[in-house]
C-alpha cells in the first residue's frame, strides 16, 4: 500500500471516531479541536495548517514528516506509522483498523456499509420461454425486464428506509453542537458562563474543562444547556466541551488581571495581594518574607508559589517575532525555600512559553516549555538554568523567523529553531517559589517596545 493510501485510511479512522461528517465541511475551529485532542492523546502537537494539508484542504508538494505520521497513526489507533504500514500491507489495502493497539480512538474502526442493492440476493437476468400457442409460428413474444424492476424496487424500498429511519433518528454526525462561553466582568475573580448543547449525541456524561488542566473538569447537566465556572487566576484559556470522554469542541476564555496583580496560589482558594503589598519600597515588584509569613501562617515556603501576572492584550507583538527581556531574583533563603524556583511565562493565545530558573542543586526538578514542546529536567541536562540567587539573574528570550533563543546574563543557554508561533502575545507572568523581586521587564515586536514593569 502506499503512503497515501495508509493517510486516507487513517483520515477515514479519525473521521468516523470523530463523528463530525464529511470532513470537506470542517472548519478551523474543527481542525483546532482535533489539533488539541492529538496533543491530549498522543503528547505531539500537530498544527492547524499540518492538518489542514493531510485533510486537502491545504495544497502541499512534500509529504508529511515521520513524526506527523507517526502521531496521526498512533491517534488513529497504531503504535506507529510503521505499524499502520504493516497493518495495510498484511489487508492488502481492503481496511486499516488497528487490532487491539494501545491508545486507539474509541470506535475508531468504521463500521462496513453494504449498498442496498449488494445486501440482496441477486436476480434472475432472464425468464422462461413462453410456450407455443396456436396458431402455429406466432410472432415472438416479447420478454419483459423482470430483473431490472426488481432489482429498482429493492433499491427504492431500501432509500425510502433510509429516509425513514432518519427521521426518527437524526444522523448525529450532522446534528449541531454548541460551546460557547462569555465572562460576567473585567475583574478578578471573575464568572463565566458556559452555553452548551450536546444532547444531539445522546450523551452519558458531559464534562467542562477549564482549561489545558485536566484537573479543572466540572461535570454537567447532559440534557443541560448553560454551566458557570469561576476562574481566579488571569489567563487566556482554551476550555473544552468533553462527551463521553471525548473532547468535541473548544472555546477561548480571555480572563484580563486589570494591571498587575499578585496572587498567592493556594488551594482551595488563593490569596490577592494589595497594590501597596506587591510595589516594593526599592521600586521593584515583588513580595516580601514578611509579607508572604503573615498571608500564609508559615515562615517555611517551598512549594508556595506567588505569582504576579500582567494579562491583556498586546498589540502588534505576536509569538512568532518578539523579544522578553526581565531581570529578576528569588530572594527567600534556603532555610525558607530549598529550590528556590522562578518561572518567567510568556501567554499566547495558542500556547505559552515557560522558562524556569532554581537552586543550581535542583535542576531536576524544573522544565522547560517553549510553546510547541519542552523538556523536563528528569530526563535533560537543564543545569544551565541553574542561578546562584545571591545575583540578579538576567533573562533574554528571543523568537524570529521560527528560531528560539534563551540567553541567561549575557550567555546562550538554549536555542532551538522551527519552533511554532504561541499567538498573539496576551500577558506575562513572572512567578515564584516562595519570596522574589522583579527590577525590570520590557517586551518588544515589530517596531513596538513596552516597559510591561511601569504599567
Amino acid at each position: 500500500m502506499t503512503q497515501e493510501a495508509a493517510i486516507e485510511q487513517c483520515r477515514a479512522l479519525i473521521g468516523d471516531s470523530l463523528g463530525w461528517g464529511d470532513a470537506a465541511f470542517w472548519t478551523n475551529e474543527d481542525f483546532d479541536t482535533l489539533s488539541e485532542s492529538i496533543f491530549d492523546k498522543t503528547g505531539v502537537r500537530l498544527s492547524v495548517s499540518t492538518l489542514k494539508r493531510i485533510w486537502g484542504k491545504v495544497k502541499y508538494d512534500s509529504s508529511p514528516n515521520m513524526g506527523t505520521l507517526n502521531a496521526l497513526a498512533r491517534y488513529a489507533g497504531f503504535e506507529s506509522w510503521r505499524a499502520a504500514m504493516s497493518a495495510a500491507s498484511a489487508d492488502g489495502g481492503k481496511s486499516l483498523a488497528p487490532a487491539g493497539a494501545e491508545g486507539a480512538v474509541p470506535n475508531s474502526q468504521p463500521p462496513t456499509i453494504n449498498h442496498p442493492a449488494q445486501s440482496q440476493p441477486a436476480a434472475s437476468t432472464t425468464t422462461p420461454q413462453p410456450a407455443p400457442t396456436t396458431p402455429p409460428q406466432p410472432a415472438p413474444r416479447r420478454r419483459r425486464p423482470t430483473a431490472p424492476i426488481i432489482i429498482a424496487t429493492i433499491a427504492l424500498v431500501a432509500l425510502l428506509s433510509l429516509l425513514s429511519a432518519r427521521l426518527i433518528r437524526p444522523d448525529k454526525t450532522t446534528a449541531p453542537l454548541r460551546f460557547e462561553a462569555h465572562r460576567t466582568s473585567d475583574n478578578l475573580p471573575n464568572s463565566v458562563v458556559f452555553d452548551y448543547d450536546a444532547t444531539s449525541f445522546s450523551p452519558h456524561s458531559v464534562i467542562i474543562q477549564q482549561s489545558w488542566d485536566d484537573h479543572r473538569r466540572e461535570p454537567v447537566n447532559p440534557a443541560g444547556t448553560q454551566h458557570t465556572s469561576i476562574y481566579y487566576s488571569p489567563g487566556y484559556f482554551r476550555a473544552k466541551l468533553i462527551v463521553d470522554g471525548e473532547i468535541k469542541r473548544q472555546t477561548d476564555v480571555f480572563i484580563p488581571s486589570g494591571g498587575w496583580k499578585g496572587i498567592i496560589q493556594r488551594e482551595p482558594l488563593p490569596v490577592y495581594l494589595s497594590p501597596d503589598e506587591v510595589k516594593q519600597d526599592s521600586g521593584y515588584m515583588g513580595i516580601s518574607a514578611a509579607t508572604l509569613k503573615e498571608k500564609t501562617g508559615s515562615g517555611i515556603f517551598s512549594g508556595v508559589w506567588v505569582d504576579f501576572a500582567n494579562v491583556r492584550e498586546f498589540p502588534g507583538i505576536t509569538g512568532d517575532h518578539f523579544t522578553l527581556e526581565t531581570t529578576v531574583r528569588n530572594i527567600s533563603t534556603v532555610e525558607e525555600c530549598l529550590c528556590r524556583k522562578v518561572q518567567i511565562i510568556l501567554v499566547g493565545k495558542l500556547s505559552a512559553i515557560i522558562i524556569p530558573l532554581c537552586d543550581k542543586g535542583c535542576i531536576s526538578d524544573i522544565g522547560l516549555y517553549f510553546g510547541s514542546g519542552g523538556f523536563s529536567g528528569k530526563d535533560h541536562d537543564l543545569s544551565a538554568f541553574g542561578c546562584d540567587f545571591s545575583q540578579w539573574q538576567q533573562i533574554k528570550c528571543t523568537e524570529a523567523d521560527h528560531h528560539f533563543e534563551i540567553q541567561l546574563n549575557g550567555h546562550t543557554i538554549f536555542v532551538k529553531d522551527k519552533v511554532g508561533s504561541i499567538g498573539d502575545i496576551m500577558g506575562v507572568r513572572v512567578a515564584f517559589e516562595g519570596t522574589g523581586l522583579v527590577k525590570d521587564l520590557h517586551l518588544q515586536g515589530h517596531g513596538e517596545n513596552i516597559n510591561v514593569l511601569a504599567q
